[in-house]
């Protein structure tokens, strides 16, 4: 063949297999929502985030207004100027305040988050963010000047505290969603005031949930777990879903990077309304306190094994004193339900009600008792 008959050929060819590349690779992009000449690594900035027709920028931009900063005058004896210092949790997992704490009293400042969940100025935060506060006030976006606040209710065992806000006009609120239909994987949205820097939104998942956590005296039994970025003054602000709805009140940050946690709204749904009355929730409480059973104490004591709830103390005049229940007893049972740890007897005490009758089964020197005890009331702290 001519060689001008095969460059022929040849261009031909060479157009006829571009063509078909160039058709499949728009089909392809039109699959992807990208359009000729754009890059298909880069996501299309309408689908960042789809709400439905929203976008995380249109959720932030209506539930912004309703996020608070909180600050609060205390007097400590902590030492140190910086704000940041009086949050719990700062000094939990970033080790406390350089320099060491001061023994005199000094006038501190600390700051955290809330969010408005009545037109009439009820404010939701952390007990934490202002408790032992002797001044409290509250700035409210869009407004130049912060109000005055007051506690209306707290509940130092649930970390919650309910403020009350007065102004002249209706304020803008949060609606809470259902923290139980919450998914590991979901996305979620935390909005507060991160040392001090109003209105920082940051933007992650659900990571896990029912997270059991201690920070200093406060024991949590079932907190989220998110990698949204929570920081010392994050406390107290709304966890949001991607139906602008709060599920949870952040609350701590862990010192590894990515691991934050937020009290679900089902912890915070039953005891609000109590709250914004002002009125006190009941705790069931025994009065002991426990360790586990491990192989030692087992043979000390002639067990058979390792399940249960060794009591190692019990407090005077509370329901387990006055059950009879002494330090060195092992409790395997209450009603039906096995007790193989102090955990779980613990959740068994958590979700029983004040004044309900329970027996336990308990070993005494080798042999079983029965103990019928009424659950009380913890004392307020």
């Amino acid at each position: 063949m001519h060689n001008w008959k095969r460059s022929i050929l040849f261009t031909a060819l060479a157009a006829f297999v571009a063509g078909i590349m160039f058709t499949g690779g728009c089909a392809l992009a039109g699959r992807l929502g990208l359009k000729p000449g754009s890059d298909p690594l880069t996501p299309k900035i309408a689908d960042a985030a789809p709400i439905g027709n929203s976008t995380v920028a249109d959720i932030v931009k209506q539930a912004g207004p309703a996020v608070v900063k909180i600050d609060t005058v205390v007097v400590s004896n902590s030492g140190g100027n910086n704000p940041l210092f009086n949050d719990p949790f700062f000094r939990q997992f970033f080790g406390g305040v350089p320099g060491g704490f001061g023994t005199r009293p000094q006038v501190e400042r600390g700051i955290g988050s809330g969010f408005i969940i009545s037109k009439d100025g009820y404010i939701v935060t952390n007990d934490h963010v202002i408790d032992g506060a002797q001044k409290i006030s509250v700035t409210i976006q869009g407004q130049s000047k912060p109000l005055p606040a007051k506690v209306v209710g707290s509940d130092y065992d649930l970390d919650l505290a309910v403020l009350k806000v007065n102004d002249s006009q209706p304020l803008p609120t949060l609606a809470m969603g259902n923290s139980d239909q919450m998914r590991v994987g979901d996305w979620v949205i935390a909005i507060g005031n991160p040392y001090g820097l109003d209105h920082t939104v940051t933007v992650g998942v659900i990571s896990a949930k029912g997270r059991p956590i201690q920070v200093e005296n406060r024991q949590y039994k079932n907190l989220l777990q998110t990698d949204a970025s929570i920081n010392p003054g994050n406390s107290g602000g709304p966890l949001i879903n991607l139906s602008g709805q709060v599920i949870g009140i952040n609350t701590a940050v862990a010192q590894a990077q990515g691991i934050g946690f937020a009290i679900p709204t089902s912890t915070v749904q039953d005891v609000l309304s109590k709250l914004m009355k002002g009125e006190t929730v009941a705790h069931p409480w025994l009065g002991v306190q426990m360790q586990s059973v491990d192989q030692q104490v087992a043979s000390a004591l002639g067990l058979a094994g390792t399940r249960g709830a060794l009591v190692v103390g019990v407090v005077p005049g509370s329901p387990a004193a006055n059950a009879g229940l002494q330090q060195g007893d092992v409790i395997v049972k209450i009603d039906s339900k096995a007790v193989n740890s102090p955990q779980d007897l613990a959740d068994a005490v958590s979700g029983a009600k004040v004044g309900q009758r329970m027996v336990l089964q308990v070993y005494r020197n080798g042999s079983p008792h029965y103990m019928p005890l009424t659950v009380g009331q913890a004392p307020a702290r």
